[in-house]
């Protein structure tokens, strides 16, 4: 396989932007996407090293579909290819969700908003559900995964980080896992895993918004989310909901109801928040923070990914990691939709959307769609 640069900037940075404006339906989507495009159409791609690359985002935070973008980009057009691709794949989105979260602050609290989020936000629960169960199929490959995955519920639900969840629980399963197949290990090698449960949610007043912390939060969140976009959720819920106070539950179920809405990355919810938080500065610091670390882990990738794939340490610690994030994302998904769903017609429309979304293939982008309209019309009749 020739890894020299083979293209150039401008064909990669069209496809990405066509991309960001046109790739519905969530990371697995924007995958397959890619695939058809730089694999059978273009064959810019060899199929088993874009099978590699695929594998190579696993094994680091950040949104998938993004990195596999930037690693196409860096594979056709080196340096600035990365560059170009992973711009113009956010870029799209980002001013959407912009133009939106504008909309939304705008207008966002008068009836007709308030009715268009009031349909979409049960659907919203519904296509979490699908992807919670999509990936629990692959992730849950037997009982200790299925253990871990159950506890990493519970541990939420109970107010435990986030962060202790996914290592905690990661490290724990590839201790097991590494132990069964060498012949047994002493138990009190894992038990100071078990003190870490005991760090609990720190719930603090409300404090002032400042550019910084929030580029912080963001940066943070770029550089340790594990899983699907949906994980977000639960990083966002802990820090900008309950440590600091700068949003409601049903603020941040609006950030991603927009984001869910339009096409690219899920990762530009960060653009909607920053934008209500503070503005046009806070929207780009926060898209900024979110996305910069993607760009980090594709180049450092490059290098030393081969190792970490051989390893089988590294192996174990990622189905830890899947399934614990698997749990972050039911717990999330419960506490969410008891916000969202308040009355027999969201109750109505979260059902009818679950069954739509697992007995056909549809793109959720439509189903998002509909419950607007749906919201608008019951707003309008009540």
């Amino acid at each position: 396989m020739n890894e020299q640069p083979q293209g150039s900037v401008g064909e990669v940075a069209r496809l990405a932007a066509r991309l960001g404006f046109t790739a519905f339906g969530g990371p697995a989507a924007h995958i397959a996407m890619l695939h058809d495009e730089v694999v059978t159409r273009r064959g810019w791609v060899e199929e088993q090293h874009f099978l590699d690359m695929v594998g190579a985002t696993n094994l680091v935070p950040g949104p998938n579909s993004t990195e596999m973008v930037i690693h196409v980009g860096y594979h056709r057009a080196g340096w600035r290819g990365l560059f170009a691709a992973g711009v113009g794949f956010i870029l799209p989105a980002a001013l959407m969700v912009g133009i939106l979260a504008w909309a939304y602050v705008t207008y966002g609290s008068t009836p007709q908003g308030t009715s268009l989020l009031y349909g979409i936000k049960p659907v919203i629960i519904a296509i979490v559900l699908q992807a919670l169960y999509k990936l629990g199929k692959t992730a849950v490959k037997g009982p200790l995964l299925a253990g871990a995955g159950i506890a990493a519920l519970a541990l939420y639900l109970l107010g435990v980080n986030e962060l202790v969840i996914l290592f905690g629980l990661g490290l724990l399963v590839a201790l097991v896992q590494l132990a069964r197949r060498d012949g047994g290990f002493s138990v009190k090698g894992v038990l100071p895993l078990a003190g870490l449960g005991g760090l609990p949610l720190v719930i603090s007043q409300l404090v002032p918004v400042t550019l910084g912390q929030l580029f912080l939060v963001f940066l943070k969140v770029g550089a340790l989310l594990y899983g699907s976009g949906y994980v977000l959720l639960a990083f966002l819920r802990n820090d900008l909901v309950l440590r600091l106070g700068w949003l409601t539950d049903q603020q941040l179920l609006d950030a991603v109801a927009i984001g869910q809405f339009t096409p690219g990355p899920v990762f530009t919810t960060a653009t909607f928040v920053g934008y209500v938080l503070a503005g046009v500065p806070g929207a780009i610091l926060a898209t900024v923070g979110i996305f910069l670390p993607a760009f980090c882990f594709v180049a450092v990738l490059r290098r030393i990914v081969p190792a970490m794939r051989r390893s089988p340490w590294t192996g174990a610690l990622l189905d830890g990691v899947n399934v614990a994030a698997l749990g972050l994302m039911a717990g999330v998904t419960w506490q969410l939709g008891v916000a969202a769903v308040t009355d027999w017609l969201t109750g109505l429309l979260a059902v009818v959307a679950a069954v739509v979304l697992f007995r056909f293939k549809i793109n959720s982008a439509w189903l998002v769609l509909a419950g607007g309209v749906i919201g608008v019309v019951a707003g309008l009749w009540g």
